[in-house]
């Protein structure tokens, strides 16, 4: 497995392409804008897109979904606690985020622990609510990509529909923090993390 990362969108949200090297299939978590700039790289390594990824449903994370979907064929997941903000531009805050009314149904919704294969790679899902009901991360074997549950010593607004301060601390001590200390982390902004790392000094998890 590798991975490329592109901030991208007004509020450069991580979208992380995760490729499965031997067949060049891939999935792309949070393509949150800047469709060109995805096409383009797309094209360069000549991937084959299966899944348009989801961590959750607000705007700064689905902005390039239309056009990306409609590009690549590929199915677009989400956990089914997210499925209504999807649908639903007042409760994603596309008009808001990004000017431009995002409103589509996944294909797929996605279930805790559920796994995911592209190509011999496998994607395990971990559902996290706090920052919404239906927020995510997703496992790939040493490398977490926490959406906006997790940052490098922060966590996820939890003031939005959806959102729980409690909720999203359980999620994190409960299913992140279980994992080892060197497991990476990529947050839906900002830059990596390790688990370690956030055990000593994130100020949320005191």
């Amino acid at each position: 497995m590798q991975f490329i990362k592109r901030p991208l969108g007004i509020y450069q949200a991580n979208c992380y392409v995760i490729i499965d090297e031997e067949t060049k299939s891939c999935a792309v978590i949070d393509p949150g804008g800047d469709f060109a700039e995805l096409k383009s790289m797309i094209e360069e390594e000549t991937l084959q897109v299966k899944y348009i990824i989801l961590t959750h449903g607000h705007g700064d994370h689905i902005g390039a979904v239309p056009e990306l979907k409609q590009y690549t064929g590929a199915q677009v997941l989400i956990h089914q606690g997210d499925a209504d903000m999807l649908r639903n531009s007042k409760k994603n805050h596309s008009v808001m985020i990004a000017n431009e009314k995002i409103e589509l149904n996944a294909d797929q919704l996605l279930e805790d622990k559920e796994v995911l294969k592209i190509g011999n790679t496998e994607l395990e899902v971990i559902h996290t609510p706090g920052h919404s009901q239906g927020s995510i991360c997703i496992r790939c074997g040493a490398h977490i990509f926490s959406g906006d549950t997790l940052f490098a010593c922060s966590i996820g607004r939890t003031d939005l529909e959806g959102g729980s301060f409690d909720a999203i601390i359980e999620s994190i001590k409960d299913k992140l923090l279980v994992y080892p200390d060197e497991t990476r982390v990529y947050p839906g902004h900002g830059p990596a993390t390790t688990i370690l790392t956030e055990k000593k000094r994130n100020p949320f998890l005191q």
